[in-house]
This record gives C-alpha cells, sequence and structure tokens, in this order.
C-alpha cells in the first residue's frame, strides 16, 4: 500500500504542533475557506461541514494541478466551536468579545465539538466524525479576564482559550479527550486513520 503524504488543511499552530507531538510532521495547506458561507444551527453538524469542506477545498487544489504526487495524498480538515448553553461560538472577533463571552463562560460548563474530516485521494475516500469533550470553566475574576485577554490568545481560539498555554489556569477540570480541545482529537484521529487501512506509524 502506498502512504500518502500527510496534508493539514488548517494554518492552525496548535493542530500542527499535536500531529509533531505524535510523530507526523504534516505539509500546512491552509484551506482559505469562507465559513460564513455555512448555516448551520446544529454544533456537530456545523463543525463536520466545515471540516469536510475545509479538506475538499484542498483536496481540490491539489487535483487541479495535476501533478504526478496528486494521488497520494491524506488531507485532514478541522473545526472547532465552543458550545454554552443554546449558543455556538467561534473565534471571537475582538477583545471586547471576548471579554463578554469570558463573563457568560465562567463558572460554566461548556461543550468543544470539533469535526474532522480525511480525505484519502489513494482509495478516493472520505472520512467525517466528531468529537465532543465538556470543559469545566472556573469562576474567575473580571480582572482575571481582562489580563488573560490582554494576551491576545483567547482571541486565535475557537473557544476563546487555549487549554495548553494561560487559558489553562482558568479550566478546573475536562471530560473527555484533552487534545479534542486542543483543535483535534489524536485518538480519533488513529481510529479514523485505521479504518482507511493506515497506522499512525506509516507516516513517522
Amino acid at each position: 500500500m502506498i502512504t500518502p503524504k500527510f496534508i493539514l488543511a488548517s494554518a492552525s499552530p496548535a493542530r500542527r504542533r499535536l500531529l509533531q507531538t505524535v510523530g507526523i510532521n504534516p505539509v500546512v495547506l491552509p484551506s482559505n475557506f469562507d465559513e460564513s458561507t455555512v448555516k448551520i444551527t446544529e454544533p456537530r453538524k456545523l463543525v463536520e461541514t466545515l471540516a469536510q469542506a475545509k479538506a475538499e477545498t484542498v483536496a481540490a487544489s491539489l487535483i487541479d494541478k495535476k501533478t504526478s504526487e496528486t494521488a497520494s495524498n491524506l488531507i485532514l480538515g478541522c473545526d472547532s466551536v465552543l458550545v454554552i448553553g443554546a449558543e455556538i461560538h467561534g473565534k471571537p472577533a475582538d477583545a471586547n468579545e471576548a471579554i463578554a463571552r469570558w463573563q457568560k463562560m465562567r463558572g460554566q460548563v461548556g461543550q468543544l465539538y470539533t469535526g474532522h474530516a480525511l480525505i484519502d485521494l489513494v482509495s478516493n475516500t472520505t472520512m467525517v466524525l466528531c468529537r465532543m469533550t465538556k470543559v469545566h470553566f472556573a469562576p474567575i475574576n473580571d480582572r482575571e479576564i481582562e489580563a488573560y485577554v490582554a494576551t491576545g490568545e483567547p482571541l486565535e481560539c475557537a473557544g476563546c482559550f487555549a487549554i495548553e498555554g494561560k487559558g489553562g489556569l482558568f479550566i478546573e477540570k475536562i471530560e473527555g479527550c484533552h487534545t479534542n480541545v486542543i483543535g483535534l482529537s489524536l485518538p480519533l484521529l488513529r481510529v479514523m486513520l485505521n479504518d482507511l487501512g493506515y497506522q499512525v506509524s506509516d507516516f513517522w
């Protein structure tokens, strides 16, 4: 079996670092897909649709190039949202939105959904799955919120926090996959690769 080149259809440094941590050094090709074109209000379906759209956008661009290596690519697209109550949240637009978001999130339990889409151009197969992790936010005060937002870290994250960064100070516990909160469930990725006929070690 041909071992394809592993392509990450995301500009997320956190996702790239997660893959590198487990021995996968991906080629990073951000999709630049316009997420505003997708109007879905169910979080699981939303992240699955966006993850697939991102992977398909990159797959189409590679196929258009018609190079000899095009047929041996494995493309991973991901998308994450945080749900608090009945509200779906992506990246905050600015610092004021991030502060307001944290004032709602503190002391609450959120659900972090991450959609994963794998497109194997070797077998022309697409697999799409989602994982959800519950996040328990600490009841932090306004001063802590403002100081955290001032670092700029939460402005780059769908959940308005980075658990692997300063945001980890404000998360009391999680229920479910830890890396899913960072933007990519490594255990789920292993299962998806296995279902496509690969081992993670094929990409080491």
